[in-house]
């Protein structure tokens, strides 16, 4: 992670998105405890032992519960006030703070806080296949689909701004697919929805 201070070294920012009721849950799985932390300070500790410069997370629902419970994790939590509209609202947020605040940045990486078997050496992955092959997107590859995580080049965020509230990063890959430089991913289908999602991933 770049040290306060070095903005101009910032070249790669991960947005995760975490600003969901969790309404098929019927709780915050945000506060879910895998181990013996919550699925949102685990996504976090894991995006921070990666090697992305800076990290934001975009909190919504509940959000003063969710923001106290990593308040002591070095990341940038923003809010959402239209999270309420869609997950590519929640994106589009991350996209403009980063914007704002990271000028120099040349990717950002897109993730979600929903992945319990996410781990930083995929995310590694994703990181120095993006800088070697320079591709305009790399992304998770999982049960049979491209998906998130994924990082996505600067001359790409553009699009990812235009993007309608109801969708995901998951739509601007396909849209580009040809463009696409896809990383095995299996763990990424496990992801945690609903209460027999969360049931299945705990006996598991």
């Amino acid at each position: 992670m770049v040290t306060e201070g070095d903005i101009t070294k910032v070249k790669s920012v991960a947005v995760i998105l975490a600003a969901g009721s969790s309404s098929r849950m019927g709780q915050s799985k945000q506060l879910l405890k895998v181990g013996n932390e919550s699925l949102l300070r685990k996504t976090i500790k894991t995006i921070i032992a990666s090697e992305v410069d800076k990290a934001v997370v975009v909190l919504g629902s509940n959000q003063q519960v969710h923001q106290q419970e990593i308040a002591d994790l070095p990341i940038q939590a923003i809010y959402n006030e239209d999270w309420e509209k869609g997950m590519g609202s929640s994106l589009r947020c991350g996209i403009h703070f980063v914007e704002e605040q990271f000028p120099s940045c040349e990717a950002i990486l897109v993730t979600v806080c929903d992945q319990p078997l996410l781990t930083a050496d995929h995310l590694k992955t994703l990181i120095h296949t993006f800088q070697s092959e320079k591709n305009l997107i790399v992304a998770s590859f999982y049960f049979g689909s491209p998906g998130v995580p994924a990082l996505f080049d600067r001359s790409m965020f553009k699009e990812l701004m235009k993007m309608e509230d109801r969708h995901g990063a998951k739509k601007i890959i396909k849209d580009h697919i040809a463009s696409v430089r896809l990383i095995d991913f299996p763990q990424g289908a496990v992801d945690l929805d609903t209460p027999d999602d969360w049931e299945k991933f705990s006996q598991g």
